[in-house]
C-alpha cells in the first residue's frame, strides 16, 4: 500500500494499522475523499458562452424602403381594381383630356383657348363604330370631357428605359397626375395630358406614351386646326394603350407589323392597304413604306387589339 500523501510504501510488517500510513499517520480512505472533494470544488463547471443579442437599429434607408414598398403595394392594388372596373364595358369609360402648353408659345396658348369638347368627338365616333363591329352592347364606350388647362409639364419618360427607371417614372407620373388633377366632375377612368406645340417651330414631336398602370397618357400634339384629325388619332392610340393594347408597328422604322398591325391582312392584293390598324399607326403602302392616315375615319381596331381591350373572346384570337 502506498500512501497517497507522502507516497510511503508499507512494509509487510508495520506497527501502524492497515488503514493508517506508518510515516505521516493519515487515514488512507479519508485522505482520498478529501482530495477528490477539493478537486471538484476547484474545477469550475463547463459553460457555453452566448454572445449578447445584437440590437436592431432602424435606419433612414430602412424607413424609406418601407415607405416605397407601401406606395408600390397601394399603386398595384389601385391599378388592379381600376382594371377590373373598366374591363367589363358595361358603362362608358370617363376620359378627361387636359390641355397643356407644351412649348410655352403664344400660338399654343391661343389654340388651347379655342379648344372645345366637341373637337374630340371623332374619338367617340371611332370607338362607337368599332364597338358595333365587335358586338359590344354599350352604345357609347367613352364619355370624353375636356379638363382644365394645366400649367406644369408632366414628368416625361426616361431616355434610358430600364425597368427601374421606367418604374420610378411611372410612380412619379402617377403622383404628379394626382396632385395636378383639378377636374371637378366625376373621377376619370382615363387621364390624357395633351401637350400642344407650334407647328412652325416644332416639325417633329416627342414620342407620346400611354401606360396601363393608372390609365394615364402623355400625348404630344400640334397647335393647328389642320392637324386636329391627326391629333385625335394619336390620342385614341395612346388611350387604347391605357386599356392594355400594345403597339403593332416596328419601332425602328414605324412600319406596321404583319399581320396584326394591318387593318386588312387578308386583302388581295395586299398593297396598298386602305386603312390603318389603330395600334399599327400607319397605312401600309407597299412592303417598304407606310403613310399616316388622314384621321380616325381611316382607322379600325384589329382582332388582337380588340382582344387586348376586352372586346374579343380568346378563342377568336387563337383563330
Amino acid at each position: 500500500m502506498q500512501c497517497p500523501k507522502c507516497e510511503y510504501v508499507r512494509e509487510k510488517v508495520e506497527a501502524a494499522p492497515d488503514w493508517q500510513c506508518p510515516r505521516c499517520g493519515i487515514a488512507y480512505h479519508k485522505y482520498k475523499t478529501i482530495v477528490q472533494s477539493t478537486a471538484k470544488k476547484a474545477t469550475p463547471p463547463a459553460t457555453i458562452s452566448t454572445p449578447p443579442p445584437k440590437k436592431t437599429k432602424i435606419t433612414f434607408k430602412d424607413v424609406r424602403i418601407a415607405i416605397l414598398l407601401l406606395i408600390l403595394l397601394f399603386v398595384t392594388l389601385d391599378s388592379f381594381f381600376m382594371k377590373v372596373n373598366t374591363s367589363d364595358w358595361d358603362q362608358p369609360l370617363r376620359v378627361v383630356i387636359y390641355p397643356i402648353n407644351g412649348d410655352q408659345s403664344e400660338v399654343s396658348s391661343s389654340y388651347i383657348a379655342s379648344l372645345q369638347e366637341s373637337g374630340f368627338s371623332p374619338i367617340n365616333q371611332f370607338m362607337r363604330r368599332e364597338a358595333v363591329r365587335y358586338g359590344i352592347a354599350i352604345s357609347d364606350p367613352l364619355d370624353i370631357r375636356m379638363g382644365p388647362v394645366i400649367e406644369k409639364i408632366p414628368p416625361l419618360p426616361p431616355r434610358e428605359a430600364s425597368i427601374l427607371n421606367t418604374m420610378l417614372w411611372s410612380l412619379n407620373f402617377r403622383y404628379w397626375s394626382f396632385t395636378m388633377d383639378t377636374y371637378e366632375g366625376p373621377k376619370p377612368d382615363i387621364r390624357i395630358f395633351t401637350l400642344f406645340y407650334d407647328v412652325q417651330t416644332h416639325k417633329r414631336l416627342p414620342h407620346s406614351t400611354g401606360i396601363e398602370e393608372g390609365m394615364l397618357s402623355i400625348v404630344h400634339a400640334f397647335s393647328n386646326r389642320k392637324m386636329a384629325k391627326q391629333n385625335n388619332f394619336v390620342i385614341a392610340h395612346e388611350m387604347l394603350h391605357t386599356l392594355g393594347a400594345t403597339d403593332k408597328y416596328n419601332l425602328s422604322n414605324n412600319r406596321p407589323i404583319f399581320p396584326d398591325g394591318y387593318a386588312e391582312p387578308t386583302r388581295t392584293p395586299r398593297y396598298p392597304q386602305q386603312f390603318a390598324e389603330i395600334m399599327g399607326s400607319r397605312i401600309p403602302v407597299d412592303q417598304t413604306s407606310a403613310k399616316m392616315p388622314g384621321g380616325l375615319s381611316e382607322a379600325i381596331i384589329g382582332p388582337l387589339t380588340a382582344w387586348e381591350i376586352g372586346w374579343q373572346r380568346e378563342e377568336l384570337k387563337q383563330k
